[in-house]
């Protein structure tokens, strides 16, 4: 099934035993496990009906008592296992386990989620999922990804004007997580309560692409205070808008706590490995703290301060590189 197939089962309120996330998409298998998760688990506590075990560390043995165990106050609970990177550790012998640990969910309060990237739909666990099998892959047709975007923009509460999102995928091209970070940026740079018009996003991508805002990125991911000024003093005074340079941040920020959370990323393998080693530097609780001061310093930049957006920014770049 596809997400949206997914998204309209779970809305209807049903829910099986055993799902297997898959695909090349790292946004769609996200959102996927995010959607399974509220409705598994609800907007109760989760700290005992909530195992989240990696096929690096774990063994067949331990999914399977995971998979035993009953939920503790609540209908249901959720085992969530992730596909090692390179099949290592005790994976082959977790796939031979799982045909018959899925057969076993059909009446289980415990609902398992295995994510993985690419699929050999020929081997038998993953045929053992059937239909339970969620294809998160990107769409390759430039009316398909124009979809996403106007979608994403409604769930963004952002309007946007004729040819939009046409634009988008003309710069962007095939890549989600791409699209979804300009069209956050390009609304940081309409500003609260404007239509997207198709000059933002010719500013936005073209100054991301002029200026030296990866440059800015490495330096706070590497603790380089000092670099870091330097470059986003290079960046401001060459035009870069202070909100572009703040949707990057965020966009940038957004990406270290998804890979310091063990989840995946879209990227070349290059700048996957940078990532994983700034995220490395970064407890997830300082990550979070990181996000939030990037969205304080979003509020200031919309009104609520009387200083200086390059003085913001220059304060908030300190705080990040910290």
């Amino acid at each position: 099934m596809k997400p949206d197939a997914l998204a309209a089962e779970l809305a209807e309120g049903r829910v099986r035993g055993a799902y297997l996330v898959g695909g090349g998409e790292a946004l769609l298998r996200d959102e996927a496990v995010a959607a399974l998760e509220r409705s598994v688990l609800g907007e109760k506590p989760s700290d005992f009906n909530l195992d989240r075990l990696d096929g690096d560390a774990t063994t067949a043995g331990a999914l399977r008592d995971a998979l035993r165990m009953l939920p503790v106050f609540a209908e249901r609970r959720l085992v969530l296992l992730r596909e090692p990177a390179g099949g290592r550790g005790a994976w082959k012998s977790i796939c031979e386990a799982l045909p018959a640990l899925v057969r076993e969910q059909t009446d289980s309060p415990c609902v398992l989620v295995v994510v993985a990237g690419a699929l050999d739909r020929r081997t038998a666990w993953v045929k053992a999922f059937g239909d339970a099998l969620v294809e998160c892959e990107a769409p390759r047709h430039a009316r398909e990804l124009a979809a996403f975007v106007k979608a994403d923009a409604k769930r963004l509460g952002v309007a946007l004007e004729s040819g939009v999102a046409e634009a988008l995928v003309e710069r962007v091209g095939a890549n989600l997580l791409g699209l979804r970070s300009e069209l956050e940026k390009a609304s940081l740079l309409a500003g609260p309560g404007a239509k997207i018009a198709v000059r933002h996003v010719t500013d936005s991508v073209a100054d991301l692409a002029e200026q030296p805002i990866w440059d800015l990125t490495d330096a706070i991911g590497e603790g380089r205070a000092d670099d870091a000024l330097i470059v986003l003093a290079k960046a401001l005074g060459a035009g870069a808008p202070a909100p572009v340079v703040l949707g990057t941040l965020a966009s940038h920020f957004r990406k270290l706590l998804r890979v310091r959370s063990g989840g995946g990323v879209a990227a070349p393998p290059f700048v996957q490995r940078k990532l994983e080693s700034q995220a490395r530097r970064y407890l997830p609780l300082r990550l979070y703290a990181c996000v939030r001061a990037i969205h304080e310093t979003d509020e200031a930049l919309k009104g609520q301060s009387s200083l200086p957006h390059e003085l913001l920014l220059e304060r908030l770049v300190l705080g990040l590189s910290a």
